[in-house]
């Protein structure tokens, strides 16, 4: 039987107080990475009674960011599943999808490894590998990307790479909307880098 009180104004505004914890954790917690749950509800503008109600400590709060970036990045995934005219096309259309992902969330990502630890990182990242493991296989099978490494440990040595190149956007060593990345990934998987610019500029051109 539906819960009677869904619907109600008190359950609207204890959805709402919750996105907007989340909106304001991410950005306070990109800015400043030990932000404590009291100055987190202080800048929600809510009691600190209120975070607590949804969140009871900062691993609960880190955990349902990681998860919205996990779906968040699910739903790039799905966007990329149209058909690719090869796996360098595949492989540049993924990283670019998920690179304004990793963008908004790049704190996150840190402090999840940190703070939720390595089993739990893996399973929020879980889906992207899996998909990026494909692709490399595939590209390897056909001899666009090097065989110097099985495919699995290309894909963890790629997002190795990418995560340093979100990094040092979080430095302001760097700025860039995904285009570089993509390219020096293509490069990093055996790809030349005439041929991976192309393929990168390729897809920029096609976007509306």
């Amino acid at each position: 039987m539906a819960d009677p009180a869904d619907g109600t104004p008190q359950r609207s505004h204890a959805r709402s107080n919750r996105a907007r914890i989340l909106e304001v954790a991410r950005r306070e917690l990109g800015a400043r990475p030990d932000a404590t749950l009291d100055e987190i509800a202080r800048a929600a503008g809510v009691v600190r009674r209120t975070v607590y109600g949804h969140f009871p400590g900062r691993a609960a709060l880190l955990d349902a960011l990681a998860e919205e970036a996990s779906t968040a990045l699910r739903e790039a995934l799905a966007a990329t599943e149209r058909p690719a005219s090869g796996p360098e096309e595949a492989y540049a259309r993924f990283l670019l999808a998920l690179w304004p992902i990793g963008d908004r969330y790049r704190m996150l990502l840190s402090l999840a490894r940190r703070d939720l630890g390595e089993e739990r990182f893996a399973e929020l990242l879980a889906p992207a590998s899996a998909h990026c493991t494909a692709v490399l296989a595939q590209g390897q099978a056909t001899g666009v990307f090097h065989r110097h490494l099985p495919a699995p440990v290309l894909s963890d040595a790629l997002q190795g790479l990418t995560f340093s190149l979100l990094q040092s956007v979080n430095l302001g060593e760097w700025q860039d909307d995904g285009t570089e990345a993509a390219t020096v990934s293509l490069i990093a998987a055996g790809v030349s880098p005439d041929r991976a610019a192309a393929v990168v500029r390729g897809l920029n051109s096609s976007c509306p």
